[in-house]
């Protein structure tokens, strides 16, 4: 009997677990994503050591937001001018022709970037005396600190702006025999970096600034475009990529952009809706989507917003 009832509770726990699990799982296939962009970040701290702080920041930035499954992140801008310079390059006459060759005007842009600075950087509070060095890393005994302050900036690309900015605090501490930071240009031993204290409060750093960036998409209006009426089906410039699945319901219509009349700068945004569109299929790219209201007077080159 009591065999029977950890069985019947074994199976409760797990169909609750599952229900969870798929709840959570519609939920992030439901959040609609971001194109984003890391900017190099700046060291104005006082650390002056071999590991460069700034670089090695937004290179963990940059994976941490692709964790997340809410953005299109894109390559930092060092990668952006390299990957334009080879366009330019396929461009010239001068490359061998083909498919593989890269080409100007397919680069995806970013709606979002991120630009910061470090403010502070405190590698150990032991000042860095005693204990062995080996391979990169310090065995000592005692309690040791480390500490890294930063200021986050979100700037909407399109006019420049910061959208909003918070100051991220990361600590990590370790007592006893341990390993501690030993300073040397890790290059792209990562993995290894984040083992330290220093590793450690960079990471805490940067999971309360990624924390506060997803927080900003509430406020930040999600659009697409419809790129093609035929029949009776709509096709938009959104798929899975930016996770658009299936069932999910879009307004459409004419946006009309307020402007400043005296800077030009756009002051808002107004979509008069004439119709709503369901999706039926899902590709890489882009959508179908069927016609539930305003089926004559949706046209191509009009925008789609979330209802």
């Amino acid at each position: 009997m009591r065999i029977a009832k950890m069985t019947v509770l074994t199976v409760c726990f797990f169909v609750l677990a599952m229900c969870v699990y798929a709840k959570a799982g519609a939920e992030a296939e439901g959040n609609l994503r971001y194109s984003i962009t890391v900017a190099r970040f700046e060291n104005r701290s006082n650390w002056t050591g071999q590991l460069a702080i700034g670089d090695t920041f937004g290179a963990i930035l940059t994976d941490s937001l692709n964790q997340t499954g809410r953005f299109i992140v894109l390559g930092e801008s060092d990668m952006r001018a390299t990957a334009m310079a080879e366009q330019d390059f396929g461009a010239s006459g001068r490359a061998a022709g083909g498919k593989k060759t890269p080409k100007i005007g397919y680069m995806t842009p970013a709606q979002l970037m991120v630009k910061g600075e470090i403010t502070h950087f405190q590698a150990s509070t032991t000042g860095g005396g005693g204990g062995i060095r080996i391979k990169g890393f310090k065995v000592k005994a005692g309690k040791d600190t480390a500490e890294i302050n930063a200021v986050i900036y979100v700037v909407d690309s399109t006019t420049g702006q910061v959208c909003a900015s918070k100051k991220v605090v990361g600590k990590a501490s370790k007592s006893s025999l341990g390993f501690g930071f030993a300073d040397k240009d890790w290059g792209t031993d990562l993995g290894g970096f984040k083992k330290t204290n220093v590793g450690k409060a960079m990471e805490a750093a940067i999971d309360e600034a990624v924390k506060f960036i997803v927080g900003q998409l509430d406020d930040i209006q999600w659009t697409g475009s419809v790129v093609l009426v035929r029949n009776d089906k709509v096709y938009i410039n959104r798929g899975e990529r930016e996770g658009v699945r299936k069932g999910q319901a879009f307004v459409v219509g004419n946006v009309e952009e307020i402007r400043d009349p005296d800077t030009g700068e756009l002051l808002d945004e107004s979509i008069e809706i004439v119709g709503k569109i369901e999706v039926v299929t899902v590709k890489k790219k882009l959508s179908i989507c069927s016609m539930l209201e305003g089926a004559d007077k949706i046209k191509k080159g009009m925008k789609i917003h979330l209802p």
